[in-house]
């Protein structure tokens, strides 16, 4: 591959990154949960499946735990995630989604299935899924970080 050839196909993986992060945050926005930004949606990720710390969740995020904690401090004011003792570490907080916090995250889930059929609108749903298949095969393990 040329290196306009890997230039072209970076930028248009980014386009379609940055178009489905906006597509997702202005459906959850449509649904009527507001005081959000983007990057709340990835701290969501990680407090979805039983909560994090806010080390944890920095680590997710890729930024300080400072930054982390200010995010948490934001979410838990916005009614969207609350502070509980770790059941495992004394010393720790576990943050969790709240019911607000876990509708929002579905609101997301459904935002992002409206995207994707449009892309199945535009290339057949077994173009979708192999296209997910082929990006599965070479995206980085690990957690997907926001573009702060």
């Amino acid at each position: 591959m040329q290196n306009s050839e890997a230039m072209a196909l970076s930028a248009a993986l980014l386009a379609v990154a940055g178009e489905l992060t906006q597509r997702i945050h202005d459906g959850v926005v449509a649904r009527g949960f507001e005081g959000l930004r983007p990057a709340h949606g990835f701290a969501f990720a990680r407090l979805a499946p039983g909560g994090a710390t806010v080390t944890e969740l920095a680590a997710h995020l890729g930024v300080t735990k400072q930054a982390a904690s200010q995010l948490v401090d934001e979410i838990v004011r916005k009614g969207y995630a609350e502070r509980r003792p770790h059941p495992g570490d004394a010393r720790a907080r576990l943050v969790v989604l709240t019911a607000r916090g876990r509708a929002c995250t579905r609101a997301a889930e459904a935002s992002a299935a409206e995207a994707v059929r449009g892309w199945s609108a535009a290339l057949g749903e077994d173009e979708v899924r192999a296209l997910g298949q082929r990006l599965a095969r070479i995206a980085p393990y690990g957690p997907v970080r926001p573009a702060w």
